[in-house]
């Protein structure tokens, strides 16, 4: 029993510095975040604006973009033979992971996987143009 213990002990003392050290960066990186929109409020907002835009387009047009995946055969074989509100209601499921019924999140999960990409991919886009403007006006 006492190698069994033993190694639960070492396992749960190494888990614990595994989480303080999280913590310790992930400190950092907030105080640094902070920093870096504190001194630049501007970009700060750009960035927010565009991610903020194009995840609410990107969820408007939810449907019209998985169903633009799904046509193209991004998604499968299957999904793309279909049409209509079918490919539409499919691609979002399949984006979603599957359907509800069989474990996945359905619609609703891939109109938040659109939505999301589309957020991520807006903030970037708007985040490189900014830095790209801020080095041509420096």
């Amino acid at each position: 029993m006492g190698k069994i213990t033993d190694f639960i002990c070492e396992a749960i003392e190494g888990t614990g510095e595994a989480i303080a050290k999280a913590i310790e960066v992930g400190g950092d990186a907030i105080i640094n975040g902070v920093e870096v929109v504190r001194e630049n409020p501007g970009k700060t907002a750009a960035i927010v604006a565009g991610t903020v835009v194009t995840g609410g387009a990107c969820l408007a047009g939810a449907g019209v973009i998985a169903s633009t995946a799904g046509g193209a055969g991004l998604l499968g074989s299957t999904i793309a033979s279909l049409s209509g509100a079918a490919l539409e209601s499919a691609s979002l499921a399949a984006l979603g992971g599957g359907a509800l019924a069989a474990g996945g999140a359905g619609m609703a999960g891939g109109t938040a996987v659109v939505t999301s990409v589309g957020a991520v991919a807006g903030g970037a886009a708007t985040a490189a143009a900014a830095t790209l403007l801020d080095e041509r006006a420096g």
